[in-house]
């Protein structure tokens, strides 16, 4: 199945009880609102599937993921507007701690701000050696506050704060695999592939009543992420209208 713009896609293909779920966009695999909608509904859609018992979430191109689309950001012209753009990732975080499938991660490439917050909320991550990471938004007037919550369940607040104040710099798949957001890095894409895979068809072998009860002893204690997220959407919204946020992002995209 697959749900296809002409700026991107979220596409899924089942085999053997694995669902490869593929999202792409050409800019850097960067996320506007319908598509970060049309990921939460497919995920919740495989959640559902009885012919699903894991997830390979993955990306086309070079980089795993950019975060959100810049061009949409810009536009963002009252709170509502801004709580709302804000919200799509909070939707696909939530939609991903709530599916009944275990989520394994292919991160085959860099990964910024919302892009983290992806591969954070996957159950387990293998990565690619130049799959490295930034959160870049404090540099533009905001800040991850939608992602934090993964991202700090994953790698600790300490790591979260190094992050977040340093927003040019690049953390390796390195640090990534220390800090516990990815469970190991490899070396070529073929290796990754191959242990993906691998790690996938284990997966689907296993009971998926006991995989489906085991995630949600993995996510104890996020119930009130329903909420969280989206309170944290508005602060972001709410900063995404300053002068500040608005002259920085003309200033990147430049």
């Amino acid at each position: 199945m697959s749900a296809e713009n002409t700026s991107g896609f979220i596409q899924t293909q089942i085999d053997h009880k694995i669902a490869f779920l593929t999202f792409s966009h050409p800019a850097s695999n960067s996320f506007p609102s319908d598509l970060l909608q049309k990921l939460t509904d497919e995920l919740n859609a495989l959640s559902n599937n009885a012919e699903v018992n894991v997830i390979v979430l993955q990306s086309d191109g070079k980089n795993f993921c950019a975060g959100a689309s810049f061009d949409e950001l810009l536009s963002v012209a009252n709170l509502e507007d801004g709580k709302k753009f804000f919200s799509g990732f909070a939707n696909v975080i939530n939609a991903m701690r709530n599916c009944s499938k275990i989520i394994l991660g292919k991160i085959h490439g860099k990964a910024v701000g919302g892009g983290v917050g992806l591969a954070a909320a996957c159950d387990f991550a293998y990565a690619y050696q130049d799959a490295s990471i930034k959160l870049s938004e404090i540099a533009i007037g905001i800040g991850p506050f939608v992602i934090e919550p993964a991202l700090s369940r994953k790698i600790g607040k300490t790591a979260m704060s190094v992050l977040t104040l340093q927003p040019n710099h690049w953390h390796t798949a390195d640090w990534a695999v220390e800090k516990g957001l990815y469970a190991d890095v490899f070396d070529s894409y073929s290796e990754l592939n191959d242990a993906t895979l691998a790690m996938a068809k284990r997966l689907a072998g296993y009971n998926p009543d006991a995989l489906t009860a085991m995630k949600k002893v993995f996510w104890e204690g996020t119930e009130h992420w329903d909420n969280l997220l989206y309170e944290r959407a508005a602060i972001s919204g709410l900063l995404a209208l300053s002068d500040f946020t608005k002259n920085a992002l003309n200033e990147f995209k430049k």
